[in-house]
């Protein structure tokens, strides 16, 4: 459960300066030197928005070592040109070795995608909906039939995972990387609200219906 009380917004300002002044405490020339030096992170982390899996908290991360995007559902889409256009700048000029794709359990985008996915075929109703598309038709080829609502949402999120692995694969940042030889390593992982660990993604089994990626 989240430790913040009602006035959380200032509260942040002054959690804020308590957190500078233990760093400073630590290192007195940390924030003269963040501000001085480029960033140089090894690891770019596209995760979920969800507010239980900060990138740099459940990582024991500084500032400065992981660049990161997140958006609702941890999707990649090819016409999302915030996402691109972040990867394209981890990769070069950045130069990040590693792209790591996470979801996680419990996931809110995953369960709205099922509810939506065993509803009539429709246009979407609104931004959320437009945003999950891509994840809904995903849905639409995986056999939940007799999974408890858990195992589903388990099955949605890995097979998500997966998916969003292999559109950063396919995306021009990553295919012109390696073309020219850059070593940029793409992985899946799956965060575990119960227990605080990331894990490699497994690879879900597919149903007939289920497109190979």
């Amino acid at each position: 459960m989240s430790q913040l009380p009602l006035n959380a917004a200032e509260d942040l300002i002054n959690a804020n300066e308590g957190w500078v002044q233990s760093i400073i405490r630590d290192n007195p020339n940390f924030f003269k030197d963040s501000a001085t030096h480029p960033q140089k992170p090894k690891v770019l982390w596209i995760g979920c928005s969800d507010s239980r899996v900060p990138a740099a908290v459940v990582t024991r991360s500084m500032p400065g070592d992981i660049f990161t995007h997140t958006n609702i559902a941890n999707q990649f889409h090819a016409f999302d040109d915030n996402a691109n256009s972040v990867l394209s700048f981890a990769v070069d000029p950045v130069d990040v070795e590693h792209v790591v794709l996470v979801g996680h359990s419990v996931c809110g985008g995953a369960q709205a995608a099922i509810r939506a996915a065993a509803e009539v075929p429709a246009e979407p109703r609104n931004p959320l909906m437009r945003w999950l598309t891509p994840l809904i038709e995903l849905v639409r080829t995986l056999d939940l039939s007799g999974l408890p609502e858990n195992d589903a949402v388990d099955k949605v999120v890995e097979a998500n995972v997966f998916r969003q692995v292999h559109n950063i694969c396919k995306s021009e940042s990553i295919v012109t990387a390696w073309a020219v030889g850059k070593k940029v390593s793409v992985h899946g992982w799956v965060y575990d609200l119960a227990t605080g660990r990331n894990q490699r993604a497994r690879r879900p089994t597919p149903s007939a219906k289920m497109p190979q990626v």
